[in-house]
């Protein structure tokens, strides 16, 4: 049950919703448009506030969702349920569906954080917005979401499943971000609020 689980856990993931919804919308693919990347921040310069809110909302509940389903197939085993919210952010950021080409899994990982733990959710969740008003770079604050996260839900004294988890996803999300780190270090990284040039047509 427990390699079930993950393989539903990635299936969730690969559900882009920021692909689907730009489709529905707009008639287009978001991954070729703005940054080219399928997730909520593009969605967001592409299409506006409201798509991208609720890109948000349902790729963070992909990580919670495919958590809770490991929970009830596993009997609660930690390690199973945190490593389906790994899969599920490996098919957020390369899903199946979707050729392989998906997001930078921040939105997704926000949902299994918070399966982790609410205070270390809470922890990360309120730097990440912090850094994020005070410098306009979504791309830092996603990147001190994942280094806080590990350190507090070991504070937290989490299982160490969910330490070693949450190491690992902040290594994806360095991995996915190494673009937007290059820019940052160079001051070319784009800034929240800076609208892409539309191609719809």
């Amino acid at each position: 049950m427990v390699l079930l689980s993950w393989v539903i856990s990635y299936l969730i993931g690969s559900i882009s919703f920021s692909y689907i919804i730009s489709k529905k919308i707009a008639g287009i693919d978001i991954r070729s448009h703005g940054s080219g990347n399928a997730g909520a921040t593009n969605t967001l310069r592409v299409l506006g506030k409201g798509p991208a809110i609720l890109v948000l909302l349902l790729d963070a509940a992909k990580g919670l969702l495919a958590m809770g389903i490991t929970h009830l197939l596993t009997g609660g085993d930690p390690v199973a349920y945190a490593m389906s919210g790994l899969f599920a952010i490996a098919g957020h950021n390369w899903p199946i569906f979707f050729g392989f080409r998906g997001g930078k899994g921040i939105a997704t990982t926000l949902g299994v954080a918070l399966g982790f733990s609410p205070l270390a959710f809470l922890i990360g969740a309120v730097l990440a917005v912090v850094t994020i008003a005070i410098t306009r770079y979504v791309s830092l604050g996603s990147l001190i979401l994942v280094s806080v996260l590990p350190v507090a839900i070991y504070v937290l004294d989490k299982p160490n499943a969910f330490v070693w988890t949450s190491l690992a996803l902040a290594v994806f999300a360095y991995i996915r971000h190494y673009n937007n780190i290059r820019n940052l270090l160079a001051g070319n990284e784009r800034k929240l609020g800076d609208r892409s040039h539309r191609k719809l047509g």
